[in-house]
């Protein structure tokens, strides 16, 4: 039975999970509004309350320590200019505690007393990002200034006697750094020294605040669970990651309980376990999740339960709290999927193909259900080659297609379509080598592996070679555009979603913030003009000769909607058939439920016709 988008955009999620001060009551982020917003349960299946009212985006939620209230984040229009607010939760009153909608806000947590907050903001320079910390019940400019940065800064949290946070500096996406600000000296020591490129992320304090365990790459082409002694500075494996990341750690600093996950070719693995000294863990039963990913761990007060978001490959994302001892795992919010029946949810089949210059580049292809069983049992004479196929390819580019659960996916499986999602190079979650394969003059070879991505769908038994279009967003928006470009024949049509067309203008018009993070991935100005226009496909752009459908939101601050614009005033001009559809109240991506049904039904009704 063919389901409408309508339906499967209402399929919902719950996510981002925080457990209050009781130990009973758990917030989290839902859908069923149409946006994001702050529930709140208390008790698995039970009926959860609505606490914001918003018809903008919440973006996270974390309870007081100590308190009935909590914080969480809420930006206008996609800006991503984000505020934080104050709920209190016996009142229902709410309080804008930044009052700066011209800054984002980057939120650090609460300090173990609920006295104070912490955050990083670039309201005094847009370019970068200082350390502020406010008293709870302080408001707008209250908020004092204990650290003036000069570069992408965020809080990673308190010390456990809350005289000093811990700051996350971010370089380019594959060179962190942390620090430790001492919060009555305001002295700011640089505690992972390094030469090149290394990641230092997901930072936990340890018991006593003479540590801190955190993932990162140092000496290694994936990243592991290390140990840094703060007054030594010795850095000390605690679990080798092997060929696959560490993703990253939950650590309850008051029992020396954690959580840790592996991104096992895309699919997560939990390992649970107590500190039975620095760098050993006796390890507890894992918890039985949905095959797929999961992540976001929060302990409650007492650590012997966590709240774990989960998301299936065939079911839809939901929050599950679990016993620490036993292992056993509890779906406490029930995110409904508009009646359509989870067994029709399909999976997908982790597959690889070899590229141009022999790399081995991994893919998920998922078959709609009348092409999936004769042809994944290699029936390849009886299957006729009928099913079209969308190439939908990742942003980033520093990022992984991964298992987890996706509506608009299964509505266009649901519709006929067969779904390839290629983790071509520069894709994260198969170490640092992989991911650098793309940088800067190599970037066109990750759309040389589309292409053989594609030669190999070619080969598939159940895939019509005449019918595929390629999709994309942000990152993947460009990847759309340069297939085009670069190989026109492929394809029957295109879908660019917020995407790079003009990889100069893109640099000059993103957010201050961003512009020093992404030209250490794709080149700089100054040095790479020239390269960056060549592979700009808006100077190449009367090569395309299939439809293309562009989408943007009006106030995207990551990729400018000029770049929608540019792209589809130059492709009009060569006579290319080409569709526009610009969101005046969304920025990269799209939240409000009515545009993702406009912007969907637009695009199944763009791939039906040229598809």
């Amino acid at each position: 039975m063919a389901y409408s988008i309508d339906r499967y955009l209402n399929v919902r999620s719950a996510y981002g999970s925080s457990f209050g001060p009781d130990g009973e009551r758990l917030a989290f982020q839902m859908d069923t509004t149409g946006v994001p917003q702050v529930w709140t349960l208390d008790g698995p299946r039970q009926w959860p309350t609505q606490r914001t009212f918003d018809e903008e985006r919440v973006t996270f939620v974390d309870w007081s320590p100590e308190r009935a209230e909590l914080a969480f984040g809420m930006d206008e229009g996609g800006n991503e200019r984000q505020q934080l607010f104050v709920l209190d939760a016996e009142t229902g009153a709410i309080d804008n505690a930044t009052g700066m909608p011209d800054a984002k806000h980057r939120w650090g947590g609460w300090s173990s007393d609920g006295e104070r907050f912490a955050f990083a903001s670039n309201r005094r320079d847009e370019a970068v990002f200082d350390v502020y910390v406010q008293d709870r019940d302080e408001r707008g400019d209250d908020a004092r200034l204990v650290h003036e940065g000069s570069g992408w800064l965020s809080v990673a949290g308190w010390s456990p006697d809350d005289d000093r946070l811990l700051v996350h500096e971010a370089r380019a996406s594959f060179d962190h750094d942390l620090h430790v600000l001492d919060l009555e000296s305001g002295e700011l020591e640089h505690v992972t020294p390094h030469e090149g490129d290394v990641r230092y992320s997901g930072a936990e304090w340890g018991p006593e605040g003479e540590a801190v365990y955190l993932v990162t790459d140092e000496g290694a082409d994936t990243l592991y669970l290390a140990r840094l002694d703060l007054g030594s500075g010795d850095l000390e494996t605690v679990v080798d990651g092997g060929d696959w990341n560490v993703d990253g750690v939950a650590l309850d600093e008051e029992t020396g309980r954690l959580v840790y996950s592996r991104n096992v070719d895309g699919y997560t693995e939990i390992t649970a376990g107590e500190l039975a000294g620095p760098t050993e863990i006796d390890e507890v039963p894992a918890p039985d999740l949905p095959e797929g990913t999961a992540g976001g761990v929060d302990f409650a007060p007492d650590g012997d339960r966590y709240a774990i978001t989960a998301s299936g490959r065939g079911s839809n994302t939901n929050v599950h709290v679990v016993e620490f001892e036993t292992g056993e795992a509890e779906r406490w919010t029930d995110a409904p999927t508009a009646g359509v029946p989870r067994e029709t949810f399909r999976t997908p089949e982790l597959v690889r193909f070899e590229s141009f210059d022999g790399l081995d580049v991994p893919a998920y292809l998922t078959l709609p259900e009348d092409a999936t069983g004769a042809a994944s049992a290699g029936e390849s004479d009886s299957v006729d080659a009928d099913v079209p196929v969308i190439v939908d390819i990742h942003g980033g580019p520093e990022s992984q297609r991964r298992p987890s659960f996706s509506s608009v996916k299964q509505y266009f499986l649901d519709r006929g379509y067969a779904v390839f999602e290629p983790n071509v190079r520069g894709s994260s979650g198969y170490g640092r080598e992989y991911t650098h394969l793309d940088d800067v003059r190599n970037r066109m070879d990750s759309v040389k592996d589309v292409r053989a991505g594609v030669e190999w769908l070619h080969d598939h038994p159940a895939v019509d070679p005449d019918r595929i279009a390629v999709m994309g967003g942000s990152y993947g928006g460009f990847m759309v555009l340069a297939c085009l470009t670069e190989y026109p024949d492929l394809w029957a049509a295109g879908v660019d979603v917020v995407g790079i067309a003009n990889f100069v203008t893109f640099l000059e018009n993103t957010g201050e913030w961003r512009r020093e993070l992404r030209e250490a991935e794709y080149g700089s100005l100054a040095e790479d003009r020239e390269f960056l226009e060549s592979i700009s496909p808006v100077n190449t752009v009367e090569k395309i000769a299939s439809p293309l459908f562009v989408l943007h939101g009006a106030n995207d601050p990551r990729v400018p909607v000029g770049e929608a614009e540019q792209i589809v005033e130059e492709a009009n001009a060569q006579g290319v058939p080409t569709r526009k559809l610009i969101f005046d109240d969304e920025g990269h991506g799209f939240t409000k439920l009515e545009n993702k049904i406009e912007a969907y039904s637009a695009i199944a009704a763009f791939l039906d016709e040229h598809v």
